[in-house]
């Protein structure tokens, strides 16, 4: 069986293209010799959904020539995905929006590794799999915001204060199934260590000023509204209401305030979004041509412009609402680390009762 270069973009093409190598994969109709031959693309899996991706991708092919087929799934489903399909897979590139996330997907083996120079020299270690199989795309601070006119409670500076009980009904946040507070229980694992990270969210649960629901959205609009004093969300959410063309969702950004915890110490836990090659790409040179694509200082800055992410290419300068937020103490855990804690982070969230 050849296959023919995908064109254009968008789920039926790669899909349509997944399930004819899928059935291959598992014994379908075959004359015992097939070879999978797809030039010209790069088949992308990808757990993040903006815009400014698909702009990104859109220059890459007018720079390159090279078409970019995508399906966009959530990270776990994409996994799973990836997994079932094994060598039958289309897959190049697997992008997801979480450290937690790309180590799942390394535990099940869908990644192959690289040695790039390029990508080891743009991309710092602790933001990198040490035998080169995923590789930091952008990043994000999990940041602590209060409400101006309550403004921050007296003496929270780091995130192990907002189990104290002077905090008490106070806190919104996302539930504990929620990749990002998983990595940032992770980090606190890594940190303090695991009896005092179950302690810290046994007392964050009894700080809830209601029942975690809804994303992070939410917790910015509950904060804004008064529902509670403090919310626990990602940095790039925030920029998008305070730098925000829209007059409704201005006017929540200017009743919130940013605040980034653990500055006297080991720094704001961040986390990032990240890509690798996939175990059985048919197009391997394409996908690694994309990563540096996507590495490039011109990307790194349109991550910024376009969706609130911070650069993670050192040197490189945050562009659009979120420069504001920048310059502060990052804690320089690796990232691996997040999805090394993970297992741990989710029985504790369990045993304290963290819906």
């Amino acid at each position: 069986m050849i296959l023919k270069t995908v064109s254009g973009k968008g789920f039926s093409a790669i899909a349509g293209l997944a399930a004819a190598l899928f059935l291959a994969g598992c014994g379908g109709p075959s004359d015992g010799g097939e070879e999978r031959v797809i030039t010209g693309s790069v088949n992308v899996y990808s757990g993040r959904h903006y815009d400014s991706d698909l702009a990104l991708y859109d220059q890459f092919t007018a720079e390159t020539g090279i078409d970019v087929n995508y399906i966009e799934a959530g990270g776990d489903a994409l996994i799973e995905r990836l997994a079932q399909e094994a060598e039958a897979s289309p897959a190049d590139v697997f992008i997801t929006a979480d450290a937690g996330i790309l180590w799942r997907a390394d535990e099940r083996d869908v990644f192959r590794s690289i040695d790039n120079e390029t990508l080891n020299e743009r991309v710092p270690e602790q933001f990198r799999h040490p035998d080169g199989k995923w590789y930091g795309l952008s990043k994000r601070a999990r940041i602590v915001i209060y409400n101006k006119d309550m403004g921050l409670p007296e003496g929270l500076e780091t995130y192990e204060d907002l189990a104290d009980p002077a905090y008490r009904g106070m806190i919104c946040v996302r539930s504990s199934s929620n990749i990002y507070n998983q990595s940032l229980l992770a980090s606190i694992i890594a940190h303090d260590g695991a009896e005092k990270a179950q302690g810290w969210a046994a007392g964050v649960v009894a700080n809830f000023a209601r029942k975690p629901q809804g994303n992070d959205t939410t917790q910015i609009e509950a904060v804004a509204a008064g529902l509670c004093r403090l919310g626990i969300v990602n940095s790039y959410y925030t920029a998008r209401y305070i730098g925000s063309d829209n007059e409704q969702a201005a006017a929540i950004g200017d009743k919130i305030e940013l605040f980034f915890p653990n500055q006297n110490g080991r720094g704001a836990h961040v986390n990032i979004s990240g890509a690798g090659v996939t175990k059985y790409a048919p197009n391997a040179e394409n996908a690694e041509r994309l990563i540096e694509f996507l590495l490039r200082d011109e990307s790194q800055k349109a991550f910024a412009r376009g969706n609130n992410e911070y650069p993670v290419v050192p040197g490189v300068e945050a562009e659009g609402p979120i420069a504001a937020y920048t310059g502060f103490k990052e804690d320089d855990l690796p990232a691996s680390v997040l999805g090394e804690n993970q297992p741990e982070a989710v029985r504790i969230f369990e045993r304290v009762g963290w819906p």
